[in-house]
């Protein structure tokens, strides 16, 4: 019998699975990543049991723990991804900034 949090999680699950696809212009290995991680949670919630037999098979005791460490590398992957493209976009600006004033400094020197 489904219980009241895991419809919650599903609906959750979904709502995501569902903004990302709509929103989403990520390299297609982003986007097979994201569509397993969405798959996998979907299948841990509809079938708690699952998650206790596969972490014992990966040598974790619980279920539970299994899945707070897989998060933690999925968390530390986005933090990843957002850094080097936040050093991207900083790079980027820079280019931007030095060109446009170095633009002003020769129409300066043409008056």
């Amino acid at each position: 019998m489904i219980s009241a949090i895991q419809i919650l999680l599903i609906t959750g699950i979904l709502s995501i699975g569902i903004y990302w696809y709509k929103r989403s212009r990520s390299s297609y290995i982003d986007s097979i990543i994201i569509f397993i991680l969405l798959i996998t949670a979907l299948l841990f919630v509809a079938f708690p049991q699952f998650s206790t037999k596969v972490a014992s098979l990966l040598g974790v005791g619980r279920g539970v723990d299994m899945i707070f460490y897989i998060s933690h590398l999925f968390l530390a992957f986005i933090v990843l991804k957002l850094y080097l493209k936040v050093r991207k976009l900083n790079e980027i600006i820079t280019k931007i900034v030095r060109t446009k004033a170095i633009e002003e400094s020769i129409k300066m020197k043409d008056y």
